[in-house]
Order: structure tokens, then C-alpha cells, then sequence
């Protein structure tokens, strides 16, 4: 066959290829304008029925998904042990609007969640510290325990460390067990008024103060820093936008506040120059959402301890990490939940916590809330075994305060 004939066949065939490829082509796009102009006419005919309509815009402070998991829910009404609440708030401040909540109250709802003792942070200081421990801790003994705060106010004064350190000991004899630091410390207080410089979670002034709690066997519950997403600029890719929004001035990130990181490393200055005193690390060291730091400090410091106060919505979603956290540092973790007098008369809040620490459940809310407070996601029991639930509810704060409050 010439050269010239075998070209002609290939030029055919290639040129029938193309034909066929542009018809079908031709025939499935007429096909696929059918299916749409069908589809449009069906889609119409559903919305004219009242069914298929697209979702209409919803602001997302209203979206409340409720979960389509069939899961086990187990209700745990009342602790399995006796629980001692390291972190709770329940006497009035001097400046609280809210109404009171007589003792007594608490305690009958106390005894039906199996809560033994309320450790309360906030006593205040000097007359403000006896009339506290006065109507709660001598009033219902072993069912309420005191620690005083500083007196922040006289920061300034010449001769404030001095005078702190011996006020530690007058609260002491006053009935505290033990001191509280919020975190007004390092973020809040300045040296000159509100226009001042921040002072410092390891600013020397406070060595007397760290010293004398170590002397007397008082603990520091402290309360440095916090989330840190709070230390991140409000925008998109903050997974706390919500909440940041709704509370605006929790927002630590710009002006003159310490980075995230900073704060962390002044607390740990103290730890290192005061390793006589304990100390307890309130809400998971501050740090819930890297407990592989968490527990590099703890390996670190012999003599500080953390407690899970509002922190089991960043526990339960990592239930193997949290499991093995618990596991390794179960004589150093203490329970605690930042509980006010409402959140102890409803007794919700409780039994979430004790259904995150008893049980394998999946998938639940960590907060009885309809719109979860801190953050869009849900928690994993950890299913821990009685040996580690008796430390964390009660064994581990008894040695802490160095009293025996369960029977």
C-alpha cells in the first residue's frame, strides 16, 4: 500500500474520531441540560409544597446542632466517692451584686451530688477573711475550708512584702488554709494606677509571701494566665471567637500584656525559687491544651499540683491523652470545678464532671449549656478506675491541705 493511501485512511479514521467525540460530547451536554431544566422543575415543584427549600441564613449564636450519634448516656447522679471541690466560689464578694446563698442550701444540695467539702478560693483578707470563715467554715465544720487572698491594694506601699508575709501567718491563725492568687497578678495589676506598668507573676515583692505559705504549710492556688487562645488575635482562625466575642475584655492579645509563653515562664520562676512551698496550678496549669507541657512541669516541680476547674471541655476532646495524663499524675491531680453558689444548688455542672471521670460515654456536652461556652465541640468519658478516682476526687487534696475531711 503506497505512502500516500495509508495517510489518506489515517486522516479518514482521525477525522471520524473527532466527529464522534464532538457528537457525543454534543449529545451529553444536551442530556445534562435536560437533567438540569428537570431537576429546576422538580426543585420548584418541591418548593411550592413547602419542601427542599435551601437553609435560610442562620447567625451561628443561634445554631444549636443536636447530635445524630445513638451512644450510651449514662446519668450520674452522684459521685462514686466522697469529693472534696479544690476550686469554688462560693461566699459573696464585698462588691457582689448577686443575691446571698445561706450555707445551709448549699450543703442539702452538697449532700445529694456526694460533694463532702467546698474548698472556697476567694475568702478575701483580714476582716472580710473572718467573717467568711465565721459563717461558713465554724458554722458547718469540715463542710467549707478558707484561703485568704493579698491585698493587692497595698502593693505600692513601702514595706508591702514585708507586712504580706505577715499577714499570711494572721490568716492562718484566722482559720485560711491556704492562698489564692488570681490572676490579677500579671495581667491586671500595675505598679501606679491603671496607667502603670504590669507587675510581674515573679516580681521579688512576693518572696515573703511565697515564703511564709511554705513555713506555715499553706498552698498556693494559682491562678496566672489563661486560655491561650486568649492570647491570639480575636479573628477567624480563633477557636474561642464566641466566647471572646461575648466577653470581650478576656482578650489579653496587643497593648502591653505579657505573650502567652512569658506569663507561663514567670510562674515557673516562682515555682524554681520557692520549691519548698506548694504550689497548685489552677485549671490544668493554665496549659489544657498541651499536657505534654503540662506535664514537663510537673516532672519538673516536685512541689506543685494541678487541678481540672472548667477545663474538661479541653480534657474530653482528647480522651486517650487525658487517660494518660490521669494515669501518670494521678497522686498530682485534684478536682475542681470554679463552682459558684447557682452552679452548686443546680447540680448539673457536677454530673457532667462526674460522667467525663466514671464513664466511657461519647460524644456528650461538656457544659449545661444550650451553646457550649467555650468552644464548639463535645467530650469523651474517661472511663478511670476507682484507684485514681478516689485521689482525684478526695486523697489528693486531703494531703494538699493536710487535713482529713472524708470518713
Amino acid at each position: 500500500m503506497s505512502d500516500l493511501h495509508t495517510r489518506q485512511r489515517r486522516d479518514s479514521t482521525v477525522s471520524r474520531r473527532g466527529w464522534l467525540s464532538a457528537a457525543g460530547a454534543g449529545l451529553i451536554g444536551t442530556a445534562l441540560s435536560g437533567t438540569a431544566a428537570a431537576g429546576h422543575t422538580r426543585r420548584t415543584d418541591i418548593d411550592a409544597q413547602g419542601r427542599g427549600n435551601r437553609a435560610a441564613p442562620l447567625a451561628l449564636s443561634e445554631f444549636e446542632p443536636k447530635s445524630m450519634l445513638h451512644v450510651a448516656e449514662t446519668h450520674v447522679a452522684r459521685a462514686r466517692f466522697p469529693v472534696i471541690d479544690f476550686h469554688s466560689h462560693v461566699s459573696p464578694r464585698p462588691t457582689s451584686t448577686q443575691p446571698s446563698v445561706p450555707p445551709a442550701e448549699m450543703v442539702r444540695s452538697m449532700d445529694a451530688i456526694n460533694i463532702r467539702t467546698m474548698v472556697n478560693l476567694t475568702g478575701g483578707s483580714g476582716g472580710d477573711l473572718v467573717t467568711t470563715i465565721t459563717r461558713f467554715d465554724r458554722a458547718f465544720p469540715g463542710r467549707f475550708v478558707t484561703m485568704t487572698e493579698p491585698t493587692w491594694t497595698r502593693a505600692g506601699e513601702s514595706g508591702y512584702a514585708a507586712w504580706q508575709g505577715d499577714e499570711i501567718g494572721r490568716a492562718k491563725a484566722a482559720g485560711a488554709v491556704g492562698l489564692k492568687i488570681l490572676k490579677t497578678l500579671g495581667l491586671y495589676l500595675r505598679d501606679g494606677g491603671p496607667t502603670g506598668k504590669l507587675v510581674r507573676v515573679d516580681d521579688e515583692r512576693f518572696d515573703p509571701m511565697w515564703e511564709a505559705c511554705g513555713s506555715l504549710g499553706l498552698p498556693v492556688a494559682m491562678h496566672v494566665g489563661d486560655p491561650e487562645a486568649f492570647f491570639l488575635p480575636v479573628d477567624r482562625f480563633n477557636e474561642r471567637y464566641e466566647e471572646l466575642g461575648a466577653h470581650p475584655d478576656w482578650s489579653f492579645y496587643g497593648k502591653d500584656f505579657p505573650a502567652f509563653a512569658d506569663i507561663l515562664a514567670a510562674r515557673d520562676r516562682v515555682f524554681a525559687r520557692h520549691s519548698k512551698t506548694t504550689f497548685v496550678a489552677l485549671h490544668v496549669g493554665h496549659w489544657s491544651e498541651n499536657l505534654k507541657a503540662v506535664g514537663e512541669m510537673l516532672d519538673k516541680f516536685p512541689n506543685v499540683r494541678v487541678e481540672i476547674a472548667a477545663r474538661i471541655g479541653e480534657l474530653g476532646r482528647q480522651p486517650r491523652t487525658s487517660a494518660r495524663f490521669f494515669d501518670k499524675y494521678q497522686d498530682r491531680i485534684l478536682f475542681g470545678t470554679d463552682a459558684d453558689p447557682r452552679t452548686v444548688l443546680a447540680q448539673d455542672m457536677y454530673r457532667i464532671y462526674y460522667r467525663f471521670l466514671e464513664t466511657e460515654d461519647e460524644y456528650f456536652d461538656y457544659a449545661p449549656s444550650p451553646i457550649p461556652p467555650q468552644g464548639r465541640w463535645r467530650i469523651y468519658g474517661l472511663g478511670l478506675p476507682e484507684s485514681i478516682l478516689r485521689k482525684v476526687y478526695h486523697e489528693n487534696a486531703e494531703r494538699v491541705l493536710g487535713v482529713k475531711l472524708t470518713g
